[in-house]
């Protein structure tokens, strides 16, 4: 039974813990010595571990550590750029005689896997669209399996299990009344970028069934999950006869919520539901990544610094 959590670690403390490993690598310094480099999670969050002057016969021991090992680990916890980080001095794999409980390292959506499916296939099952209906519908129970378990990142924010299915359902409940104050826009072509702007994800990013991922798929890193879910969204419209002029404008919807080039987008957004997705997919973004600081921080203060805000450090009310 995992007994401390990264949530409660203090700056200066020393730590006796068990910790997913989500990407480790030996490194040298500008010393020319070996470091590792780790960053290690439980269900309360994420932290950056170094284990610095690596000696030539630890390297043996520590290449057998990979993503997704449960490590126990005695470290002090210190402060780098504002950000909590462990020194650590000792590391080892955990075995069977551990007896740990997956669900202590797993960090997971609030609601049931089923349930945000469900909530999302029903909002598509109700379209008046014929044919956005049917995308949206083939797109769902096609990729249900993986939907149950896939994070929408390999970090930061809805970097959980199930993160994917959590990040567009509050993006379709946030679309529905957002379209009841701007009568304007075209609401089922709205939720349909919802449900389809991010589906590449699955395959831009890599992950267990546990939702852990230890970061990107080969065509993820040279494509993007927005050049790759413009290929992917033609090829399905084309063997679903959907019309011509909806399918340019869903793919347009996909390409263009990243807004900027910097972000993997080359346009941006040129009819008002593409310039709302946008809106919607950083307004669930960041209210993810406040309530994550806010949820670590105690009250009364402020959080570490959190890089997804611009560095920003979040205020938690007392």
């Amino acid at each position: 039974m995992k007994d401390y959590y990264i949530s409660n670690f203090k700056t200066n403390e020393e730590i006796t813990t068990y910790l997913m490993v989500k990407s480790i690598a030996l490194k040298t310094g500008s010393n020319r010595k070996t470091y590792l480099d780790l960053l290690l999670a439980d269900s309360s969050g994420e932290i950056n571990g170094k284990k610095w002057d690596v000696a030539d016969e630890e390297v043996a021991g520590l290449e057998r550590i990979k993503e997704g090992s449960i490590i126990k680990v005695r470290a002090i916890v210190t402060e780098w750029n504002g950000m909590k980080q462990l020194k650590i001095s000792r590391i080892r794999l955990t075995g069977a005689e551990d007896m740990l409980d997956m669900s202590d390292f797993v960090k997971a959506a609030p609601e049931k896997p089923e349930e945000m499916f469900g909530f999302i296939r029903q909002r598509a099952e109700a379209f008046g669209d014929g044919e956005l209906k049917e995308l949206c519908l083939h797109v769902l129970d096609s990729n249900r399996d993986r939907l149950m378990y896939y994070p929408a990142a390999s970090k930061n924010h809805h970097a959980e299990m199930a993160g994917l299915l959590w990040h567009i359902k509050r993006m379709l409940m946030m679309a529905e009344r957002v379209s009841e104050v701007y009568v304007n826009l075209n609401r089922e072509l709205l939720m349909a970028g919802v449900i389809l702007h991010d589906m590449e994800k699955m395959n831009e990013i890599l992950s267990n069934e546990y939702g852990v991922s230890p970061g990107y798929s080969f065509e993820g890193k040279m494509l993007g999950h927005l050049v790759m879910g413009v290929r992917e969204l033609d090829r399905v419209c084309r063997d679903l006869d959907i019309g011509r002029e909806k399918t340019v404008m869903l793919e347009h919807m996909m390409i263009s919520h990243h807004y900027e080039p910097e972000f993997g987008s080359p346009k941006k957004p040129l009819f008002p539901e593409a310039e709302m997705l946008h809106y919607l997919d950083m307004i669930d973004a960041k209210m993810y990544d406040m309530e994550e600081a806010v949820n670590r921080t105690e009250p009364g203060e402020f959080s570490d610094r959190v890089w997804t805000l611009d560095n920003r450090t979040v205020y938690r009310a007392e």
